[in-house]
């Protein structure tokens, strides 16, 4: 293996039997919450992986053989591959037989998506790329992104053709396979979860399956890069919608004094009906992000997706707004904040209700705040350093607040002291508190 971050010159690749070349080498291009589990899978099936990031201290720690994020068993599968001197990570592309992007794609302040990170990537692979390579790219993108990075490609590199325009033939293959993971479970989803390639021609979409079947064991089908595209995003925006509705619903048992969770429990009775649960808003990268890809396709036609978009937005605000006012109970009120993560039992902040709501209730600085978050060691920037502000454990805060906002359904908040509950105004926005038996 290289040891030092430079391009390498190309090695020949053996060929199979079929005369296609075989995949040996794989490159990974963002070492993040998707990128780095896939490249240990990758890795623990018998590839060479080379790993790129362009942070320098995240290149270090994988190297070493640790992980620079937090999920469940990826530092054992990570550590092994990198004794085994199977994967070895990057500030610069590598020559390989398959480039996989798996960069962010966050959206600007007008709500369009910025596709700096994915057109950075492409461009630093392009002095790299050679006949016989597959591209794919992993990042939830808007429709037409694949075929946009044909084109920058071809203009990068004009002695290689793609397939855009030399479908079947073209030197060059490119596909777009998004990932569908649950982080805590990205593992274990990565290997069991289904998979769409879509190419930008059939033989594309053929030779990304290969690169999928190393370690995929769900059904991989394949489609166009368009289908697969809009299919990722269809898939976050139905959720984002249908939490709307439920956040929509909570406002207005709020309203009449119903209790929300008996509402939807009855109502999901009816064999057709599934409505998800109400929350403080929705966090993650992906369901708050991929509905306004979809948007910004034909926003005159996609109202009920920027609506929903609005609702769950809105919703953080609605709740610090509720916790101020019973807050205003008390002279000098001691509130306790249950969890800052996006979903329960993850380190994950990105995007998070949680979080905009501590911000929120630290700005307006109402009296003490008590923050609890058991997957984080610190506080995070923006509320570390505050003077009302303090990072305890949920014992601890439930014992001194006044009020409880249960704002993340962590499971260790299932064990906190009903009894000491009883006497505190508490606001459950996740329904942890919830009897679960059926009746």
């Amino acid at each position: 293996m290289l040891m030092t971050n430079t391009i390498a010159p190309a090695t020949p690749v053996a060929a199979r039997a079929d005369g296609k070349h075989r995949i040996e080498t794989v490159s990974v291009v963002g070492l993040g919450y998707v990128g780095l589990p896939t490249a240990a899978l990758l890795a623990s099936r018998g590839l060479n992986v080379v790993g790129v990031d362009v942070k320098q201290e995240a290149v270090d720690r994988i190297n070493s053989g640790a992980a620079h994020i937090s999920e469940p068993d990826l530092d054992i599968v990570l550590s092994a591959v990198v004794r085994a001197e199977k994967l070895k990570a990057y500030t610069t592309p590598q020559p390989a037989d398959v480039f996989l992007i798996a960069v962010p794609t966050p959206i600007n302040a007008d709500k369009t998506a910025d596709m700096t990170l994915v057109q950075s990537a492409l461009a630093s692979i392009a002095p790299v790329i050679k006949k016989g390579d597959l591209i794919v790219i992993e990042s939830t993108s808007p429709v037409g992104t694949t075929e946009r990075a044909a084109d920058q490609l071809r203009r990068l590199r004009p002695d290689l053709t793609f397939p855009d325009t030399l479908p079947e033939l073209s030197d060059v293959m490119m596909a777009y396979c998004p990932e569908r993971i649950l982080p805590g479970q990205t593992l274990r989803e990565l290997v069991d979860n289904a998979r769409i390639v879509g190419g930008l021609d059939h033989r594309s979409a053929l030779r990304a399956r290969e690169v999928y079947r190393f370690f995929a064991m769900g059904k991989i089908k394949l489609t166009t890069s368009r289908v697969a595209e809009l299919s990722k995003l269809t898939e976050n925006a139905f959720r984002d919608v249908n939490i709307a509705f439920a956040n929509e619903l909570s406002l207005v048992c709020d309203h009449l004094g119903v209790d929300v969770w008996q509402v939807v429990k009855m109502a999901n009775l009816h064999p057709r009906v599934n409505i998800l649960s109400p929350g403080p808003g929705v966090g993650g990268h992906c369901i708050p992000v991929d509905p306004w890809f979809i948007h910004e396709a034909l926003p005159d036609a996609t109202p009920l997706i920027r609506h929903a978009r609005e609702v769950n937005d809105a919703k953080p605000v609605r709740v610090a707004d509720q916790i101020t006012r019973l807050a205003g109970r008390y002279k000098e009120p001691v509130i306790a904040v249950l969890g800052l993560a996006y979903k329960p039992n993850v380190d994950d902040l990105r995007e998070s209700p949680a979080l905009e709501i501590a911000h929120i209730l630290a700005e307006r600085k109402l009296g003490r705040l008590l923050i609890v978050e058991p997957n984080i060691e610190h506080l995070p920037k923006g509320l570390a350093g505050l003077p009302n502000v303090e990072f305890v454990d949920h014992h601890e805060a439930v014992a001194e607040a006044d009020v409880v906002a249960i704002l993340v359904s962590h499971s260790k908040f299932r064990n906190v002291d009903r009894a000491a509950l009883a006497s505190k105004v508490v606001i459950d926005t996740v329904g942890l508190l919830q009897a679960h038996e059926d009746e």
